[in-house]
């Protein structure tokens, strides 16, 4: 019988004893005062090529709310709704096709049945024959409640996988939103940023990603965050992007290109260290912290900026108003760091900065984590690992081939996922 222990006692002190060695050439001692240094004098506001591209909007500040204030405080925002799109991972099969689906939903605080029960799937097929045809368009079914699609992605020598994973993401999750928008009475949260900044970026990385970045699939997706930023903003309902793992790295490269060794390795790192605080070696758990706003016109975020061209796709407000916002929030309980995007259009507004800002930290200082909305869009679009391998058997049957199956598979039976 085989234990599951696969490190001896010896082997284990041997890492601990590397680890340290490792620490002892490590001086991170300095790091807050450097991330201090950077809040001070870079970020307002940062520049790129002497160009401001990061700058406050209103007071230039790091801020704390105690935790239980937070949680009972009296929230601007009556009812909220959330949009999160599942899926079930990119699968090749024998036959020669990858594809991959994305299920949306949208979850409602308080809660709406009706509105929990709909759904918009897309499934995003990538075929090497030129000839296979699909059926083209939305068609509703389910009693009209839902929307299903199938997409043929453009043929890619090497980003197969990433296309229909991406595609079918964006597409799913941005048509849902657009379609159930009018019942939005409060606030709109995506889960996710507020555009497709993975899209997005296809536009300034290989070649053969940045002819797919001005092709029709991206347009129609990009375009319809676009045009659901112009309902909101038509309405005066704000909506905001809640990114749960944030991984940007623009603030750190723009530094290094500034003369700024940041030892950060993402931006993410550089705010969690300015919002955490210590006492006596200690983490501080008492208060949630937060950043005042920011707009951001470079990286992923520079296509929609009054500087960008959005991809070839036509905005009709005035530029600046889809430019993007944010602040970020940290929860030292668990030690997590959040970040909240809006379209510059409603934070340019102090009483709505300050509206959302006293929303998004009430509801991570009660829940832990994201907003409830969020969280129960989540639970209703995730796909789990049972019915991925339900929805992998479907597959197979309809195409009479095989997924084409990895060690993995074999190994984790498709929990590795």
């Amino acid at each position: 019988m085989y234990s599951d222990v696969t490190l001896d006692p010896v082997h284990v002190d041997t890492i601990a004893h590397l680890a340290s060695a490792i620490a002892d050439g490590v001086d991170d001692g300095d790091h807050a005062d450097l991330a201090g240094r950077v809040w001070e004098e870079f970020l307002d506001p940062l520049r790129e090529d002497g160009r401001p591209t990061l700058d406050p909007l209103g007071a230039h500040e790091l801020r704390r709310t105690p935790v239980t204030d937070a949680a009972l405080a009296d929230r601007p925002f009556a009812s909220s709704h959330g949009i999160d799109s599942g899926t079930l991972n990119p699968t090749a099969f024998k036959n020669g096709l990858v594809l991959d689906v994305a299920q949306a939903a949208m979850g409602t605080e308080p809660t709406d049945l009706d509105v929990h029960g709909c759904r918009s799937i897309v499934v995003t097929v990538h075929a090497n024959d030129t000839t296979v045809r699909f059926p083209s368009g939305w068609q509703r079914y389910d009693g009209g409640r839902s929307e299903r699609r199938v997409l043929k992605v453009p043929r890619t020598r090497r980003f197969a996988d990433e296309t229909v994973h991406e595609l079918a993401l964006s597409l799913a999750e941005s048509h849902h939103a657009l379609q159930h928008s009018h019942l939005v009475d409060d606030l709109l949260v995506l889960d996710g940023p507020l555009y497709p900044k993975r899209l997005l970026n296809w536009a300034t990385r290989d070649r053969e990603l940045r002819e797919l970045a001005y092709g029709d699939a991206v347009a129609e997706a990009v375009e319809n965050y676009v045009r659901l930023v112009e309902r909101h903003v038509e309405r005066g309902v704000p909506l905001v992007g809640f990114v749960k793992n944030p991984t940007s790295g623009y603030i750190g490269r723009t530094l290094e290109a500034n003369g700024v060794a940041a030892p950060w390795p993402d931006d993410a790192a550089l705010f969690t260290r300015l919002l955490e605080r210590r006492e006596d070696g200690e983490r501080l758990t008492d208060a949630v912290t937060h950043t005042s706003w920011f707009r951001s016109r470079g990286g992923s975020d520079r296509p929609l900026s009054a500087r960008g061209d959005a991809l070839g796709v036509e905005r009709e407000r005035d530029p600046e108003e889809y430019e993007v916002t944010f602040m970020h929030a940290y929860d030292p309980r668990a030690d997590l760091l959040f970040k909240v995007e809006a379209p510059a259009a409603f934070t340019r507004e102090e009483s709505t900065r300050r509206a959302l800002t006293r929303q998004v930290v009430s509801e991570v200082a009660a829940a832990g984590g994201p907003p409830r909305a969020v969280e129960k869009a989540d639970e209703l679009a995730r796909i789990g690992v049972g019915e991925k391998a339900a929805l992998r058997r479907k597959f197979e049957e309809r195409f009479d081939t095989e997924f084409l199956r990895t060690y993995d598979d074999e190994r984790w039976g498709g929990e590795y996922e």
